[in-house]
């Protein structure tokens, strides 16, 4: 073996996805991974730098990798600013920005010699994974074009940059082959997705599909599982894929980051958009697919913000009523363009308007959840109850890490990874209860396309 690495892993999906790339590339040159700095005879520590809490994680995570380990290399969104780490932490021994897994790979190997011998390893098709085996992230693009008042992910990731839709497609179709039920299309844009090379055409088992998001879901769905759609922009084409959700081929499910619903502050962020605009997507959206579940994020106290302004957000979402909503208090974040506005939110006034923000959506919250009781819902398990026949289950409308959970009881022969019916009997604002009263079953279709 060429040596023994610590991984930590920390940000967004698009994150996890670069850090199962270099994990990959780990194990086909033969180092093992191990999960303790004990262990390591060197840690890598894949970072994010988006927000400022996320930031000092980061440095955290180095700090105490330092403390247990030694020997540290830096990778991710914080690692394009390497004056802010070596500043913190001048004895990491490399740094390199987010997706460099070459960069990565040379630094480990400057510490760690590799083995020369091609067959220390056997590494599965799929590649390693970071997740369960019945759910995989699909990176779709990297970077953004968005120039968001807020925002550095152009400066830290770059401008899009797509990928072919076969490529796409054959790295799916491994995944689903391999056990995956559930995929998880990302990209920081997704409704952008191959604006950048022209939507060009590319193969996928003997036929042309374009680098559009409606071609490219659309042979996604045909693979017979669930396929779960991130960070959606509102663009009209985002419109073809509706009928798909209706037809149940495609999960009823939008992460859009909507962020604001007022005017004025949604072009003070440069975003596009308002409540009139998003309110009547939202409902053409829901008179084609009445069940869609719509996750959206937003910002609360951006420079410039009015009680009149928030007011506008709190009456969107009474009238949205958003199945799944997130909220942050702004912060600064260097290098953002916003960082230099006027009119600055007090704290305290950022974190009232957050508290009513919150329990507001709360309310909304339950009353779509307690609608669900006595219906009888699909729901993926991901793990077991503290008692005896428990399973901890997602519906449809749940994403991993981030929506809400089932705790269903059953007889005990449900495995993780098991799709199963659930009678929901209980609710709350996020989570649901019930009894598993079926099996689902799954037959995947890639192995009989043509």
């Amino acid at each position: 073996m060429s040596g023994k690495v610590g991984f930590v892993s920390l940000g967004c999906p698009k994150a996890l996805v670069d850090s199962e790339r270099i994990l990959t590339q780990l194990r086909a040159e033969g180092y093992s991974v191990v999960p303790s700095y004990d262990e390591a005879d060197v840690v890598v520590v894949n970072t994010c730098g988006f927000i400022t809490p996320a930031v000092e994680e980061s440095l955290g995570a180095i700090s105490e990798a330092l403390e247990h380990n030694g020997k540290v290399i830096v990778t991710g969104c914080l690692g394009e600013r390497p004056d802010e780490i070596m500043a913190r932490h001048p004895s990491v021994l490399a740094v390199t920005g987010h997706a460099d897994v070459d960069g990565v790979m040379a630094a480990v190997h400057e510490t760690l010699p590799p083995d020369d011998s091609p067959f220390t390893s056997l590494v599965p098709p799929q590649g390693v994974k970071l997740t369960p085996r019945h759910y995989s992230y699909l990176k779709i693009a990297e970077g953004c074009n968005h120039k968001c008042a807020f925002c550095i992910i152009p400066q830290m990731r770059g401008l899009q940059v797509s990928r072919d839709a076969g490529d796409v497609l054959y790295e799916a179709y491994r995944l689903v082959a391999s056990g995956t039920k559930e995929l998880l299309v990302i990209a920081q844009d997704s409704s952008a997705y191959g604006s950048d090379i022209a939507h060009r055409e590319s193969e996928f088992q003997g036929r042309q599909v374009g680098a559009h998001l409606v071609p490219l879901v659309t042979q996604l769905a045909d693979m017979g599982v669930w396929v779960r759609l991130h960070y959606v922009y509102p663009y009209p084409h985002v419109r073809e894929l509706i009928p798909l959700m209706a037809e149940g081929k495609l999960l009823p499910y939008l992460d859009v980051p909507l962020q604001h619903a007022s005017p004025k502050v949604l072009k003070a962020m440069r975003r596009p958009g308002g409540a009139k605009s998003h309110l009547e997507t939202i409902r053409s959206w829901r008179e084609i697919a009445p069940d869609l579940a719509i996750r959206s994020t937003f910002i609360v106290g951006f420079p410039g913000e009015t009680e009149d302004d928030f007011g506008h957000l709190l009456d969107f979402l009474g009238e949205a009523r958003l199945e799944r909503v997130g909220a942050f208090t702004y912060s600064e974040v260097p290098g953002a363009v916003a960082n230099g506005f006027d009119d600055q939110v007090p704290e305290e006034v950022k974190r009232e308007r957050f508290e009513r923000l919150m329990t507001a959506q709360q309310e909304i919250s339950l009353q779509i959840s307690s609608g669900k009781v006595g219906r009888e819902l699909e729901v993926i398990v991901d793990s077991y109850g503290d008692l005896p026949g428990e399973v901890v289950g997602r519906t449809k409308a749940d994403a991993p890490g981030i929506d809400g959970t089932v705790l269903a009881t059953g007889d005990g022969t449900t495995k993780i990874g098991d799709i199963v019916k659930v009678k929901i009997t209980g609710a709350t604002a996020y989570d649901l209860s019930g009894e598993v009263v079926g099996q689902v079953a799954w037959r995947p279709n890639v192995l009989t396309m043509a």
